[in-house]
């Protein structure tokens, strides 16, 4: 086994790594006000974004599903990568040479397997591109020059060759040091009788990268009449190759997916060059596999569900194509954006368009004109006489429970409308009925709302209150003492020397008590260094009280006109001023015990209560100045 990552490249490669620039890669980040960014969760679906990112701070925590952390917490999980392979992944990004404390250097075959086999497939797609330009690649540089694709288009989006031969990979990849085993697991390989052979011959060859930009598969086309093997061959499921996970030209259409809220899906490695070479550059492709949910779920993150963004499929006219369009319907609520679908003229694909007519002619083909829905319901009924009561009422069976399933009930009731136009039935308002009681009848046969996940806070009673964000919307006192502590995490400049005066029985929520707690053990907020915030979450007695620590650390603090010192003045005193008001009321009901039982503990009970109010006097005339 290689030793341990030293500690201090650990932290280099952290502090290098911009957390933005990271997540950036993966979702759609905007500004969500005091420094921070958001987006959409890339762990669990929702439909507005609670994710957030605190580029100062290096954290990133989801206010809906409570996952958070740091720059290497957000690799491993999204990438399924253990701690050293997230720390090398990122070091090698950085240019950061990693120490190990015990053997010196970590060998090749010592490190990753997931860092291994992305990097046998870097090696391999070099070694297909410089393959195309063989005399034996001659009749792949055809077909690409038949589809209108030079060398320079080639290039771009890395396509190669695999030679013919049984195992010219699998010998140059040994050659790199990368062994049977791993050969074997990447895909790049596969059993023969003597050993591992090819998985491509003979064919051309797409990179396909996934959304970080790495080359995680291969998609291969076939070129010869002699290849028994099918039209187009894959990468199979591997660790790292999920083909319902992946979508063709993600990496190069991100960036403007995200800046144009729009996304053309087609349906082939070619279409996909085609739209981009047309100028059509957010146009991405699914890899041997029906458009589903784990795609929908990549395209919202980087669409944030806006009410502008538009998704346009770009299916062939033929059977499958309607088919696939069908499949992609029942996907269709997923999105927030709108759906609609492009059929070319003649039933041609993008790549054919291209040739035939035109940079121009594929641009407008993708300009949305039919909604998804509109079409996917002409496909069903079509297929009906509607001529006769018979086949209306069949259609309708047929359609009105699909309609029933859209979510917004204004949309729903304008499609079950344009249903009765399609069928020919007069009375759109039975239509509508029809639907609307299949849709009640759907909720109803749903499962149960789960109750809400609760927290556990070691030594510390559990709320009341829901715990987590929701308590600053119950309670005046619980949303300044969350702000106070935002600012103490945030921006401890502002509330020392008077924040570390602070009892932790002056937070009333036992969530934020101990989060007080957790910055009074960590040292405290006054003269706090560049990684306080670490040392607190590191005070932190359990994982759900880092939760919050990282929540209060990256959440926007709600001042109007920016966190400043009268801002953090105002919280100082509103929490005092509360915890002195319990306080005196405490000493009352004890007052009212007491009676003149014990003459000596009233007279020092009415003594404090004296000296509160005065103090609470000098707080409302003073504020910050009285504490």
């Amino acid at each position: 086994m290689a030793g341990r990552i030293n500690d201090d490249d650990v932290k280099a490669v952290r502090d290098a790594v911009p957390i933005d620039a990271v997540v950036s890669e993966y979702l759609q980040l905007r500004n969500a006000g005091g420094g921070n960014l958001k987006g959409l969760c890339p762990f669990h679906d929702e439909k507005s974004p609670s994710f957030q990112v605190s580029p100062s701070k290096g954290l990133f925590h989801c206010f809906g599903c409570q996952e958070g952390g740091d720059t290497i917490a957000f690799v491993m999980k999204i990438d399924h990568l253990s701690f050293s392979e997230t720390v090398e992944r990122l070091a090698a990004k950085a240019g950061i040479t990693l120490r190990y404390e015990e053997g010196g250097y970590n060998p090749g075959h010592q490190r990753g397997e997931r860092i291994r086999l992305i990097e046998a497939h870097q090696v391999a797609a070099r070694f297909y591109a410089e393959q195309l330009g063989s005399a034996e690649a001659e009749i792949g540089r055809k077909f690409l020059a038949e589809r209108g694709f030079d060398q320079a288009a080639a290039e771009h989006f890395g396509v190669g060759y695999s030679p013919a031969g049984w195992d010219h990979l699998t010998r140059f990849l040994r050659g790199k040091g990368f062994s049977d085993k791993e050969l074997i697991l990447s895909g790049l390989s596969q059993d023969g009788r003597r050993g591992p052979i090819d998985r491509f011959r003979g064919r051309l060859m797409w990179p396909i990268k996934d959304v970080g930009g790495e080359i995680v598969g291969f998609g291969a086309r076939k070129l010869r009449d002699d290849d028994n093997g099918p039209k187009y061959l894959n990468t199979p499921e591997t660790p790292v190759y999920k083909k319902s996970q992946v979508l063709y030209g993600i990496d190069l259409a991100k960036k403007d997916i995200a800046k144009a809220s729009r996304a053309v899906v087609v349906e082939g490695y070619t279409d996909v060059m085609a739209c981009h070479l047309a100028g059509v550059t957010t146009a991405i492709a699914t890899c041997g596999t029906a458009f589903g949910g784990d795609h929908v779920k990549i395209l919202r993150r980087l669409l944030m569900d806006n009410g502008s963004a538009r998704v346009i499929f770009t299916f062939d006219g033929d059977a499958a194509g309607q088919k696939a369009a069908l499949r992609a319907f029942e996907d269709d609520q997923k999105f927030a954006a709108e759906t609609y679908i492009a059929v070319a003229p003649e039933g041609m694909d993008p790549c054919d368009l291209r040739l035939a007519k035109g940079d121009e002619a594929v641009a407008d083909l993708v300009e949305p004109r039919t909604p998804l829905f509109e079409f996917a319901l002409r496909q069903i009924v079509k297929r009906y006489d509607l001529e006769t009561p018979a086949g209306q009422a069949a259609a309708l069976n047929e359609a009105a429970p699909i309609v029933a399933k859209l979510k917004d009930p204004s949309m729903r009731q304008r499609v079950a409308v344009k249903l009765a136009g399609l069928l020919g039935i007069m009375e759109d308002q039975f239509v509508v009925r029809r639907v609307s009681r299949i849709a009640q009848w759907q909720r109803g046969k749903g499962d149960a709302p789960q109750p809400t996940r609760q927290r556990s806070y070691d030594d510390v009673p559990a709320p009341t209150a829901p715990t987590g964000p929701a308590l600053n919307l119950r309670s005046p006192a619980h949303r300044t003492e969350r702000e106070l502590l935002k600012l103490a995490l945030q921006r401890p400049e502002l509330v020392s020397p008077f924040f570390d005066a602070y009892g932790v029985d002056e937070f009333t929520a036992p969530p934020y008590a101990a989060v007080r707690q957790c910055i009074q053990d960590a040292g405290g907020a006054d003269g706090a260094p560049a990684d306080y915030v670490d040392a607190v979450l590191a005070a932190a007695p359990n994982d759900t009280v880092r939760t919050l620590v990282r929540e209060l650390a990256v959440e926007r603090i709600l001042a109007a006109k920016g966190a400043d010192e009268v801002y953090a003045s105002v919280q100082l005193v509103e929490v005092r001023r509360r915890a002195v008001d319990r306080r005196i009321d405490q000493l009352n009901a004890a007052l009212k015990r007491l009676s003149h039982t014990n003459p000596e503990q009233v007279g020092a009970a009415q003594q404090e209560v004296f000296v509160l109010q005065q103090y609470k006097a000098a707080l409302q005339a003073h504020g910050a100045a009285a504490l």
